[in-house]
């Protein structure tokens, strides 16, 4: 019988959570695998969970079922029409694996309800082994006043000492599980939350995955430096709507996306002029656009430019992704890799313990970690 893993994503309900599940049960129908890189041949005989075998479940302040939510974004035109018919078993298994969080109260008593509910789940789903991933929502920037894991236990007695984040991340430690960061938010960049995960021998990765803009940055401004081409000014401007671009409307949230979609460009070219704008469109649903426009020199300090338009569904680009995470830190756990994985940086914006940001040597370093056993 091949052995099960469980997906366990804060965030259960929204939509980038949404997609994934409905995605996974839509492989097992037959639809091709577009944009799940672990399923292309280079990552064949390297131990990754089969994605059948994927079990998930999840926390989220939210009641809304994953068939009504299913249903939205079929009209907003993410899922296909007639797939919901197809995978109602799958959303029900799901649905049932889902807990809605509790409020207030002391943060180790929280932590320690969260890392029950996971352990739970490993139970009832009799898996071999639990990856927790956050795509919740963005939070602003979070000033965490302790800064080693011992000083951290004994803060947890009293409230909001970390970010929701921050919590889930402790809970998926406690619980035995690895922890991904998908978005930008606090959670493990705390040298405290790293720290606990390292005395519970577990792998933890991130942040801010890059879908869109930033993926296009990251293939292109490796070329200018190719080429000694210098770079003079980056300006791009990003339209989205939906609960992500809801959230980021607040400047507080904006300023932890706009910090980890600058830093590769920085890395990569150096200092350059030109700032990140994120306008939200309520009416775009959620779809995605970003307009980029690039100032260089060539040859003799002649001036040119690059302009690119990227448009895209967030959800349909993130769900391969979160898939790809999940078996490829389960392949951590069997493994027995504790502490930061660098070589997910492939996946996003501002990769943990890495500098490497151009595309291409990203993936050679995913492959070379997968197929070192």
């Amino acid at each position: 019988m091949t052995r099960r893993v469980g997906v366990w994503l804060f965030g259960a309900r929204g939509s980038v959570a949404t997609t994934t599940i409905a995605g996974a049960a839509a492989l097992h129908h037959g639809i091709p695998p577009a944009g799940v890189v672990t399923e292309l041949p280079a990552f064949a005989g390297t131990g990754l969970i089969p994605l059948d075998a994927l079990v998930f479940g999840g926390h989220d302040v939210v009641e809304t079922p994953l068939a009504k939510q299913v249903e939205r974004l079929t009209s907003g035109g993410v899922l296909p029409p007639g797939l919901d018919r197809l995978i109602t078993a799958d959303l029900a298994e799901a649905e049932r694996n889902i807990v809605v969080l509790p409020a207030g109260g002391p943060q180790n008593e929280l932590i320690g309800r969260m890392a029950e509910d996971i352990r739970a789940f490993r139970l009832r789903n009799d898996l071999s082994q639990v990856v927790a991933i956050n795509v919740a929502s963005t939070e602003a920037p979070y000033d965490v006043p302790v800064t080693s894991a011992a000083e951290l236990r004994e803060a947890l007695a009293l409230p909001d000492v970390l970010p929701a984040s921050s919590v889930g991340a402790l809970a998926a430690f406690e619980a035995g599980a690895a922890y991904v960061d998908f978005t930008p938010s606090t959670s493990i960049r705390p040298a405290a939350v790293r720290e606990w995960a390292v005395e519970k021998g577990l792998p933890y990765g991130g942040q801010d995955a890059k879908t869109g803009e930033t993926l296009v940055k990251s293939v292109l401004a490796p070329m200018f430096a190719a080429r000694a081409l210098p770079v003079h000014a980056w300006s791009g401007t990003n339209l989205l709507g939906g609960g992500d671009g809801a959230t980021l409307a607040d400047p507080r949230a904006a300023e932890s996306k706009s910090i980890s979609k600058e830093r590769g460009l920085a890395e990569m070219l150096g200092e350059v002029a030109g700032d990140v704008h994120i306008d939200y469109v309520d009416p775009m649903g959620d779809w995605k656009t970003a307009w980029d426009h690039v100032l260089f020199s060539g040859f003799l300090g002649v001036r040119m430019t690059l302009q690119f338009t990227w448009q895209g569904c967030d959800s349909a680009l993130a769900a391969p992704l979160v898939l790809d995470l999940a078996r490829l830190s389960a392949l951590a756990l069997d493994r027995g890799h504790v502490g930061a994985m660098p070589f997910l940086g492939f996946y996003f914006k501002d990769p943990i313990e890495s500098t490497e940001h151009a595309l291409p040597r990203q993936y050679d370093e995913l492959l070379r970690w997968t197929r070192s056993c």
